[in-house]
């Protein structure tokens, strides 16, 4: 079995995210974002708010940190990567290329994330000296930094910083003017830990902040100076020095915040202020995870945010270069973040821990609101902390969002919509801000206006009034007998001076030369002049004009029977008729002109589609105009056609002239065209639909684009140097056009029926448009109701209370209020305090669930409709049983109901050792309508239910290491018999036939048979290699797909013999059943194919996403990242790709340092998968190595772009 990688959408979450002057505009910053194995940078519009996505590289390794890097008196930022490669490389962004380039790659440890490879924590002098790497454990190593002669980045060799038997929480750089750089480092001896075996040693043990000095006259690092702190800390955040500030760090704690310098400086110590009436668990202590700085020439401040998502503006009070007040004052509550980012433009990008990503406004800083400033100077008992009430947003307003599935929990595929085409229902998100997200292939549509037209249209095209014209001045809509002419302005209105014939319909309209229009009508042509004068010409006899073809200066037409005649503009701005016309062997179904190149004077070829199904090529230059060049036979009759000349990103080398066609049996062709001899070669197909295909030439991030429109309306458009194919998430549409206005710098005005439509598509790029629904807890498991297409959903969050807990939590916390009140106006505020207490409930998708103690569990079911995000019915679990699965099960005592049965835990603790009070099964009894359920029974366990699954009328079900089986009771489940020999814990349950498919959550697979005689579950097989199973797919009777926390997918499968044995054999099977665990079954499987995915995978679906397509086996990871692998169809399929991936690994070596083969055999050695991601990467490359590689492998350029498309679209999107 050979397979192919395809990633149908990268990791969605953000881990790293930093700011700088990456292209080296004036004032112009970018966002350079980690995601796994994703680097990508990030624009944010001052004007539109919207955030662009600029590049995109993939890095066949994991990201562990990324820095902002500027030599001393430069104007570019460079960006620092520390990944698993063992490598630190540092990276430029180059603009004409939008891509970055590497510019050193040193080599210093070995590959992986390992605890003493430096990688994890970067930090950078602030003058641009030095950059230091360090690793979790003990090894730091400093570089230094320089230009050479010809102003070019250098780097030395690496200088140590080592302390062994040190482990390091984090690593910051101290702005200490011009002085030796200097980096802190919060650390953790554990050297005396480690040989006090009482363990006594361990609570005496501070952690120290450290200072390192790199002196630049004897080339080496020095410890210059460590204190211990008196409360554990988790992060470090330097404060600006030299001109602009003080200097020092602030370290942030359990609960405190604490400002710290060398010298004569004091410590400024505040408390983290808490949420006033807050349901947390008392003894929980408070810590900051993310912080932004943002300084200028006057001033500087500090943004901290805690784990609630709440921001903190802390600001420094000095005196004669000593700080002797720290300010503390609450800004506002966003979701808590990986990463913040203040950008000088006045927005701050939150780079979310869960969910999705925003970009906020700043509007104001928070000075002139009556929010209370918390101060160092306000004298405190030990313990005591400040209070405040959260609100909503004030100082920021949210002005952009990108969309993220992290955390993806698990997934289904499913028409459940009835669209066909495939849906992915998602799960995913944390606490109160979990979604049941509903992803389409599509882009997101914007809907800027809907007008209603006085009829059913049939064509719309804009018009400028001028070349300069920045904004198009008209929209024109033909009608079945008439023409309406709109102008464009503050409003859009019915224009009566427009020149154009309106009592005919219109074929088509353009501006033509400088200033003038054109109308192309049945009866013939209006050339409007820009003063309003007409010229007309008329269409022959009783011939009317059935089609045309317009651009800056050239008209083509085509007459009923098929004759071709040609205009061209001449230099008095007068249309002239080219004398000679062309027949045709047939009806013109469609023709199309491309644009005017730029310096030339007309474009070179017109390409008309002929009802005897061909396209034929047109020549239009002077010396054998309307000569034929090629044709080409269709599987269809065209019903349009698009000439389009695309030029290369970086504007080096000649434009490539592509003509697209429309069938009218729903498929596209794109074939290109030689510039010289007009030939069609390279034609790639694509189904769009039930309807002929229209296509009409828009503009997308200022290219050139083509809109389809079918049974559904799709864009083609160029973007990070690859052509994109996607449909809209949007009404089918029926005509459409290029618009360009103030308010729509880029937009599409389009007809739908009797309505006229302005749309803006913004997000390029991305494969799904997504749907979402709010959740209540983090969602676990779903089930989908096998004939009314609902979900029933399990929620479980830890730490967490259910909604009678915190009612009876408030409800005590008023009463504690009303008990401490004696005055009898004490009395009356208390009543009142209380009365509040006991109403206020707070968004918890915006404020996040209160913390409870560790151990304590709140759990639901709910079931939903997909399609609009009702919750049908919604059943709440006592608190502290934790749902873990849920399955649906038809019993064989009532084969005609569908039950639905949640195992949940009790009391468990997660800490080790992991504890738990047992378990239990609940048993819904869900309606044939699938528009409620009903609570049946409760039966308790001895351990917790981790897996359900029908199995013959019959529930298997996982608790712990069991594997029992159940059958309905009209009180409880009753147990039938066991298997108990499993190893860890099992984790979830499949079957197919007879056979049984166990996971163990450490031990892999194992296969089973049921003996109904003996009443025995019998192990006949398990793997040989230890996995660590999150999910399992089954492919066949024989083959199993297998994912692992790790990120590694196996396929593994039996022997050929092994079912033959076990049918026959059942006294060695029943021995076997008795051996135990050491050496598990006899029989082994085999392993057909291994394959690193770079991320923890969640869901493993055999499905089709594309109707028609054969199955594929489709994975989701933890970070949302969404893939699949798909089968090759011949032997000489998967050579030219092992051989492409070969030529790939050399020619194009992944950008950070990690080599590709190493990547992909994480953990076992890859087998039988060629990666598609590192093939799709050819078309990156330069034309001389794509020229080299295609050489070597015996192709063409082309035929490769060809073959990699037609594997991706055979499958996928």
């Amino acid at each position: 079995m050979h397979l192919y990688n395809l990633t149908l959408q990268s990791q969605t979450a953000i881990n790293q995210a930093v700011h700088g002057a990456f292209s080296g505009t004036s004032k112009v910053q970018e966002i350079a974002i980690g995601r796994g194995n994703v680097i990508q940078l990030l624009y944010c519009d001052p004007k539109t708010g919207k955030i662009q996505t600029l590049c995109n590289h993939e890095v066949f390794g994991i990201v562990r940190s990324l820095m902002a890097f500027r030599l001393t008196g430069g104007t570019k930022d460079f960006l620092v990567v520390g990944s698993d490669s063992g490598r630190i490389v540092i990276l430029e962004y180059h603009a004409d290329k939008a891509a970055f380039e590497r510019v050193h790659q040193e080599t210093f440890g070995k590959t992986g994330c390992r605890r003493i490879v430096p990688g994890h924590y970067l930090a950078t002098d602030p003058k641009g000296r030095a950059i230091l790497i360090g690793a979790v454990e003990r090894q730091k190593l400093v570089y230094v930094m320089n230009r050479d002669a010809h102003a070019n980045l250098t780097i030395s060799s690496p200088l140590e910083a080592h302390k062994q038997f040190t482990l390091c929480y984090g690593v910051v750089g101290i702005d200490v003017g011009f002085e030796n750089p200097t980096f802190a480092c919060l650390e953790y001896d554990y050297e005396d830990c480690d040989n006090d075996p009482t363990g006594e040693v361990v609570a005496k043990t501070q952690q120290t902040l450290t200072f390192y000095e790199l002196d630049l006259g004897l080339n080496h690092v020095v410890r210059k100076y460590a204190e211990a702190l008196q409360d554990p800390g988790n992060l470090l955040i330097p404060v600006p020095g030299g001109q602009d500030g003080p200097s020092g760090v602030i370290v942030c704690c359990e609960n405190y915040i604490v400002y710290k310098n060398l010298g004569d400086q004091p410590d400024i110590r505040v408390p983290i202020p808490r949420r006033r009436n807050d349901l947390d668990d008392a003894d929980r202590s408070l810590i900051v995870i993310a912080y932004a700085m943002h300084k200028t020439k006057l001033m500087f401040f500090f943004l901290i945010q805690t784990e609630h998502g709440d921001i903190f503006k802390v600001t420094l009070e000095t005196e004669e270069d000593l700080v002797v007040e720290m300010k503390v004052k609450y800004f506002d509550t966003v979701p808590p973040a990986n990463a913040m980012c203040i950008l000088r433009t006045g927005f701050l990008f939150v780079a979310s821990e869960f969910g999705n990503h925003h970009l906020y406004q700043i509007a104001q800083l928070g000075d002139n609101d009556d929010e209370p400033d918390f101060s160092s100077k306000m004298q405190l008992e030990e313990g005591e902390t400040f209070f405040y009430g959260v609100r909503a947003l004030r100082n920021l307003v949210l002005v952009d969002t990108m969309n993220s599935l992290s955390p993806l929990i698990t997934a289904h595929i499913g028409d459940l919509a009835r669209e066909d085409a495939p849906q992915i229902y998602a799960l995913n998100g944390r606490g109160g801000r979990s979604t049941l997200k509903v992803l389409r292939n599509g882009l997101e549509v914007g809907e800027m206006a809907v007008s209603e037209l006085p009829g059913n249209p049939n064509a719309v095209w804009t018009v400028r009034r001028s070349v300069d014209d920045r904004f198009d001045s008209n929209i024109v809509v033909s009608f079945v007998n008439a023409t309406l002419v709109l102008s464009i302005g503050e409003t859009v209105e019915e224009a009566t001076d427009s020149g154009f014939l309106a009592t005919a319909p219109t074929l088509g309209c353009a501006l033509i030369g400088d200033d003038s229009m054109l109308q192309v009508y049945p009866d013939g042509i209006r050339h409007i002049r820009a003063d309003r004068r007409v010229n007309e010409w008329k269409a022959p006899g009783r011939r009317q004009i059935v089609r045309c073809a317009l651009n800056n200066r050239q008209v083509a037409i085509a007459l009923a029977g098929g004759e071709i005649v040609y205009f061209e503009l001449d230099v008095t701005g007068q249309l002239n008729e080219f004398t000679e016309r062309r027949a045709l062997p047939g009806e013109v179904l469609c023709m199309s002109l491309s644009e005017i190149p730029e310096g030339e004077l007309r474009s070179r070829f017109l390409a008309v589609g002929v009802s005897d199904g061909t396209v034929r090529m047109i020549s239009l230059d002077p010396s054998d105009t309307l000569a034929p060049l090629s044709f080409q036979a269709l599987p269809s009759s065209p019903e349009s056609l698009l000439l389009l000349e695309v030029r290369p990103d970086d504007g080096k080398g000649p434009a490539s002239i592509h003509l697209s066609i429309g069938l009218q049996n729903g498929c596209l062709l794109r074939t290109t065209v030689d510039g010289v001899t007009g030939d069609m070669l390279d034609t790639r197909t694509r189904y769009l639909g039930t309807r002929p295909v229209k296509l009409f030439r828009v503009k997308i991030h200022n290219k050139d684009a083509i809109m389809c429109a079918s049974s559904r309306s799709w864009l083609l458009y160029h973007f990070q140097n690859r052509f994109h194919l996607t449909p809209l998430s949007y009404t089918p549409l029926e005509y459409a056009a290029g618009f360009v206005s103030e308010q729509c710098p880029e937009g599409i005005v389009a007809i739908a029926e009797n309505t006229l439509r302005i749309l803006a598509v913004e997000k390029l790029g991305v494969a799904f448009n997504f749907v979402q629904h709010d959740l209540k807890y983090t969602p676990r498991k779903m089930l989908v109701h096998p004939s009314a297409g609902v979900l029933m959903i399990i929620e479980a969050d830890h730490a967490a209370y259910t909604e009678a807990s915190k009612t009876r939590k408030r409800n005590e916390m008023a009463d504690d209020i009303e008990k401490l009140a004696v005055e009898p106006e004490e009395v009356e505020l208390a009543k009142e305090l209380a009365d509040v207490m006991r109403h206020t409930q707070l968004d918890e998708g915006v404020f996040s669930s209160p913390r409870a103690a560790p151990g304590k569990w709140a759990s639901a079911v709910r079931l939903v409709n997909p399609k609009t995000g009702e919750t049908l019915s919604y059943y709440e679990l006592p608190q502290d049983e934790a749902a873990k699965c849920i399955a649906l099960v038809q019993f064989s005592q009532i084969p005609d109901m569908y039950m639905a049965l949640v195992g949940c835990g009790i009391n468990q603790q997660l800490r080790h050792p992991a504890t738990n009070r047992g378990g239990c099964i609940y048993t819904f009894l869900l309606a044939t309508n699938g528009e409620k359920f009903d609570l049946v029974h409760r039966t308790p366990t001895e351990d917790v239910v981790n897996a359900i699954h029908d199995f013959r009328g019959s529930a298997l079900i996982g608790m712990g290491k069991r594997l029992r089986v159940y059958q309905f009771g009209k009180k409880k489940l009753l147990a039938k018999c066991e298997n108990k020999n499993f190893a860890t814990q099992i984790s979830a349950i499949d079957s197919i036939g007879q056979r049984i498919v166990v996971s163990d959550s450490q031990e892999s697979v194992h296969f089973l048979r049921y003996r109904k005689a003996e009443n025995q579950l019998v192990v006949f097989a398990d793997d040989l290699t230890p996995r660590y199973v999150t999910s399992v797919c089954i492919l066949d009777y024989h083959t199993v797909a297998v994912g692992d926390k790790f990120g590694t997918v196996a396929i593994i499968r039996l022997p050929a013999k092994v079912n033959e044995d076990v049918q026959e054999d059942p006294s060695g099977t029943k021995q076997l059943w008795e051996r135990g665990n050491l050496n598990g079954a006899s029989q082994k499987t085999e392993l057909l194919s291994v394959f690193y995915v770079g991320d923890q995978i969640t869901t493993l679906q055999k499905t089709s996403l594309v109707p028609g397509a054969s199955d594929a086996l489709v994975y989701t990871t933890i970070g949302g990242a969404v893939g699949m692998l798909v089968p090759f169809i011949s032997r000489d399929e998967y050579e030219f790709f092992q051989n492409l991936e070969m030529h790939l690994r050399v020619e194009h070596p992944p950008i950070a340092g990690r080599d590709h083969l190493s990547f992909r055999s994480y953990y076992a050695p890859c087998k039988a998968v060629i990666d598609g991601d590192l093939c799709e990467q050819f078309v990156l490359m330069d034309s001389k190595k794509q020229s080299d590689v295609a050489d070597e492998l015996g192709k063409t350029q082309s035929e490769i772009t060809k073959k990699l498309e037609d594997i991706r679209t055979r499958f996928a999107f």
